[in-house]
């Protein structure tokens, strides 16, 4: 395998736009539009929570808690298809695992809008989450796979815009279908996206075009993600499981990683409740302006995920860790719908920016166990901070309002510098590495 020369380094580092195979920029846009599916799904129980806590007469703390259960679905979703998405093969295989948590997702988000009872909409909310939950961290390993190591940061960055213009548009189409529909029409949207994406998967991530990606990766003395020869090759899933349980960044990370979306589930769980009913909107005009942040996300995705690849993934974690401690302790402020642009305008460049320089981190850390690592952090992460989050937000805006539920978040997006603090630094690592061999050749 080839390693990049400290000369190769540093023009990586002052070219703005890094330089790739064209068939990388391709899975670099379908997974980029895949990550849209997943964002848009958690997007659209809170958003259209208002309506739904009408229909079946639920208060904040039981909508918090119907909310949970889709994160609980993620916690089983993200780990058993994480594992699944190295077991049976890298590049051009792992497309077969999504596809599987693709299907989950349709089937369930369908059946979800002719549901009529309570009990029921819990139980494939369960489901839904298994799907989603499924999806990114297979997703996050696939993007990987097309790109070298040394711009890892980069493409994990890019790709992961598709959350924040999920959030921003999921609540936009959720809107205008609400013009004319019900909260059950915004479920039946999924498939149309998803069909197409895992179409374009297939046909675009084949063995043959990794080889020519990595043909072009190491010709420019870059460092292949994923070599031609494993890709076909089976892994016994718990042998997977226990490398990537085993490295402690893994561990730091999701400990990071819990606390920020503990914090974005408290928030964007009751976000346009709050939106409704303290600054006077109407639902459709609170959908929209809950998707704020996503204008701008985008922007701090690419911009630290970058940056994670120049200054180091902790630094870049340290940044964005205040960024959301000031961003969130503004949002009591939020009275209309001036300040509720201004401050979510404003968290927009901080709320997603963590996740890709995270997963770029375990990835870095657990090459050969990198869906397994992914779904670790994202089961435990995610799946467990949307358990509890939405359903203490839920008791703390029911009892003592939103002001409090706002501090407290901000509090644990502060604290969440110590475990950033015991991570090691893995780009400092790869550069004294490369550094090293560069020296001896």
């Amino acid at each position: 395998m080839s390693t990049v020369s400290t000369s190769e380094s540093t023009d990586v580092d002052r070219r703005r736009l890094p330089r790739a195979h064209p068939v990388s920029w391709w899975m670099l846009g379908i997974t980029t539009t895949a990550i849209l599916i997943t964002s848009i799904d958690r997007v659209i129980l809170p958003t259209l929570l208002p309506d739904i806590s009408g229909e079946f007469g639920l208060d904040a703390t039981t909508g918090g808690l119907l909310v949970s259960l889709s994160y609980a679905g993620t916690f089983l979703g993200a780990i058993a298809f994480g594992v699944l998405g190295d077991a049976f093969g890298r590049g051009p295989r792992r497309a077969w695992a999504w596809i599987a948590a693709v299907a989950v997702t349709c089937v369930s988000s369908v059946v979800t809008a002719f549901t009529r009872t309570l009990a029921g909409l819990a139980t494939w909310r369960v489901f839904m989450g298994v799907g989603t939950g499924a999806m990114e961290p297979v997703n996050v390993a696939m993007v990987s796979d097309w790109w070298p190591q040394e711009r890892r940061g980069f493409a994990t960055g890019v790709h992961h815009t598709g959350f924040p213009i999920g959030q921003f548009l999921g609540p936009a189409l959720i809107g205008a279908i609400l013009v004319g529909g019900t909260w059950r029409d915004a479920f039946l949207w999924i498939p149309f996206l998803a069909v197409p994406i895992m179409l374009a998967q297939l046909f675009v991530g084949s063995p043959r075009n990794l080889e020519r990606v990595n043909r072009w990766i190491t010709e420019h003395r870059l460092t292949p993600s994923v070599r031609t020869d494993e890709v076909a090759r089976v892994d016994n899933p718990v042998r997977m499981l226990r490398s990537a349980a085993r490295e402690r960044n893994v561990w730091w990370g999701s400990l990071t990683a819990f606390g920020l979306l503990w914090a974005e589930a408290g928030v964007t769980a009751f976000l346009t409740t709050q939106l409704v009913t303290q600054a006077g909107m109407s639902l459709a005009v609170a959908a929209v302006v809950s998707g704020a942040s996503g204008i701008t996300g985008w922007l701090g995705q690419v911009v630290w995920g970058t940056a994670s690849d120049r200054i180091g993934r902790k630094p870049a974690l340290y940044i964005i860790c205040l960024g959301w401690t000031v961003t969130v302790a503004a949002m009591p402020l939020i009275h209309g719908a001036a300040t509720a642009w201004t401050i979510l305008l404003a968290w927009g460049l901080f709320r997603n920016s963590p996740f890709p320089v995270v997963y770029s981190l375990i990835i870095d850390s657990t090459p050969k166990a990198a869906s397994s690592g992914m779904g670790l952090t994202i089961g435990l992460a995610f799946g467990l901070s949307g358990v509890f989050g939405p359903a203490v937000s839920g008791w703390m805006i029911d009892e003592i309002g939103f002001t409090s539920n706002y501090l407290l978040m901000a509090a644990i997006c502060l604290a969440m510098v110590l475990p950033v603090h015991f991570v090691r630094e893995t780009v400092r690592d790869r550069r004294r590495t490369a550094g090293q061999a560069g020296s001896a050749s």
